[in-house]
C-alpha cells in the first residue's frame, strides 16, 4: 500500500499525499510545460495586438497563460495536477507512473490537484483581464 501522506517524503519513498507526488524527471517537464505556455501567451498578446484583437479575443490569452501557471506550480510543489486527479505519482524516469493504492491518500492527491489549478487560473485571471480591458490605440 502507498503512503497515507501522514509523514514527510523519505529517502526511500518521497511520495506525500496531497503534497509531492512527483520525482525530478517529471518536475522539470512541468517546468518546461510552464515556459511554453508562457511562450503562447506572449505569442498570443502580440498576434492580439498587432491585429488590434477585440477584447473577447485578447481575454483568451488566460488558456495558455493559466496553463503557464499550472506547469510552474507544479514544478515549483512538485505535485502534478493531472497525476492527482488520475490517481498516479512517478518518481522514477518519464512514464514510469504507479498507482497509488489508499484510497484516503488519492482523496488528498484529488484536492490538492483541483487546488492547484484552481490557484493557477486565479493567477492568470487578473493580468487576462488587463489585457483585454484596456483600451487599444486607434489604428
Amino acid at each position: 500500500m502507498v503512503a497515507s501522506g501522514d509523514r514527510w517524503p523519505s529517502a526511500t519513498d518521497p511520495y506525500r499525499a496531497g503534497v509531492c507526488n512527483i520525482g525530478p524527471a517529471e518536475t522539470a517537464r512541468r517546468r518546461r510545460t510552464g515556459w511554453i505556455g508562457l511562450g503562447l501567451a506572449v505569442a498570443w498578446a502580440a498576434v492580439a495586438l498587432v491585429v488590434a484583437a477585440p477584447p473577447i479575443v485578447r481575454f483568451g490569452i488566460v488558456l495558455p497563460l493559466g496553463g503557464a501557471m499550472v506547469g510552474f506550480l507544479q514544478a515549483r510543489r512538485r505535485f502534478c495536477a493531472a497525476y492527482g486527479l488520475l490517481g498516479l505519482r512517478n518518481f522514477g524516469s518519464l512514464g514510469e507512473a504507479e498507482a497509488v493504492a489508499d484510497p484516503e491518500a488519492r482523496r488528498r492527491d484529488r484536492v490538492a490537484a483541483l487546488r492547484l489549478v484552481s490557484e493557477a487560473m486565479l493567477i492568470a485571471l487578473p493580468p487576462s483581464l488587463l489585457f483585454a480591458l484596456v483600451p487599444l490605440p486607434p489604428r
